[in-house]
């Protein structure tokens, strides 16, 4: 069988979004992934579908896979808000960390990249309380994934410490073979440069799954009815599976030093799988609300103690529903298994993305309009 695959017309070995898109006929790539064609029933009561008003209807109708944007690496600044302008750079007269972060990142920017695509969102999620050795200083934190990093604190008084996280986490590791004929100094300002994470303290590796929920009602109002109410869904359901739900902003003890690698802290250690569930700002879909993301940590196992096919991937979907939520966590949070009929996307460890066509050979039912996932693969 042929498969078409999804690059850019531009040399850039991984499309960037927003480019133009081309077919081409490849084999597709042998992936370590399983899935479950459908979304398992809910086993108990769960919040009603909300009804949308007129002009704002859910597409039940066009394709959702292929439309997740294309990307390296997702910022998400913790604002401590449910909600934000349409344009989240204006948030807070635009003195905020998702300003300077994009006015770097971005079109035009010092350190814009076409084949490295930082995304920058707000998040739900609540700052970390500032260092005690600084308790003055005012500071923002961030998640990073699929990097599964977290960093507590951000000054923003001066902006050597936003370009120190820019360089030392966001940037590419290596370059993309397109830059190869760019000066010197133009690919060496793209290159990550890891001495500048020590200017961050109590950096930490996150080892809880992270559920991403769009519930930006500024923005769009499907996604405002639809954010909170998925979020206290997955809150409720997730206890019942045995997953502790974490609430409240991330405590960095000392926070003087960066985390250690690979280390663990007792408190982690006793608390078995845990999650923080929370609402972000603009990711592209709203006709398919609800758009949820989940984050599974590079070192989790499954419920039976065993490898996670999912362990370090972030694995989108799209049109979910309250009654979705329970199968979603029994599939794909405890058993890693993607759900194949609400599945828009994902992102692996290194920041390559898996896409709907990789699952689409052993999913003979999915209902496919190649010219209408290409017609559609850039309304947002």
């Amino acid at each position: 069988m042929t498969i078409h695959r999804l690059v850019a017309t531009r040399t850039c070995s991984r499309w960037g979004f927003g480019t133009q898109r081309r077919a081409l006929a490849t084999k597709p790539p042998v992936l370590p992934l399983a899935w479950e064609h459908r979304c398992p029933p809910p086993t108990c009561p769960c919040a009603p579908t909300p009804e949308m008003p007129s002009g704002f209807e859910i597409d039940h109708e066009t394709g959702i896979h292929n439309l997740m944007p294309s990307y390296n690496q997702h910022v998400l600044v913790c604002t401590g808000k449910d909600d934000w302008p349409s344009r989240i750079e204006d948030d807070n007269g635009g003195d905020n960390l998702a300003a300077d972060l994009r006015k770097l990142l971005g079109r035009g920017g010092k350190y814009h990249d076409d084949c490295h695509h930082v995304s920058v969102l707000n998040s739900s999620f609540p700052s970390s309380p500032s260092s005690r050795e600084q308790p003055e200083l005012q500071t923002s934190s961030v998640y990073l994934l699929p990097m599964f990093k977290y960093v507590p604190y951000v000054p923003r008084e001066s902006s050597n410490s936003v370009e120190a996280l820019v360089k030392g986490f966001l940037l590419a590791e290596r370059l993309d073979p397109w830059h190869d004929k760019k000066p010197h100094t133009d690919r060496d300002r793209l290159l990550r440069k890891p001495v500048y994470q020590g200017l961050l303290r109590g950096v930490r590796d996150v080892r809880e799954v992270v559920v991403l929920i769009c519930g930006h009602g500024g923005r769009d109002y499907r996604c405002g009815v639809y954010g909170p109410l998925l979020r206290g869904e997955f809150e409720t359901r997730l206890p019942e599976r045995g997953v502790q739900v974490l609430k409240g902003p991330v405590e960095v003890e000392g926070g003087a030093k960066p985390a250690a690698e690979g280390k663990t802290d007792a408190k982690e250690e006793r608390r078995g799988l845990a999650a923080r569930v929370g609402l972000i700002s603009h990711v592209g879909g709203h006709k398919w609300a609800g758009n949820v993301i989940i984050y599974l940590p590079p070192d989790m196992k499954t419920k039976d103690g065993e490898i996670h096919r999912l362990a370090g991937h972030g694995i989108w979907y799209r049109r979910v529903e309250p009654r979705h939520v329970e199968g979603l966590i029994e599939e794909t949070i405890l058993n890693g298994l993607i759900v194949g009929e609400l599945f828009g996307g994902g992102i692996r460890p290194d920041g390559e993305p898996v896409w709907g066509e990789d699952l689409r050979v052993d999913i003979p039912w999915l209902p496919w309009s190649r010219s209408k996932e290409f017609d559609n693969i850039r309304r947002f």
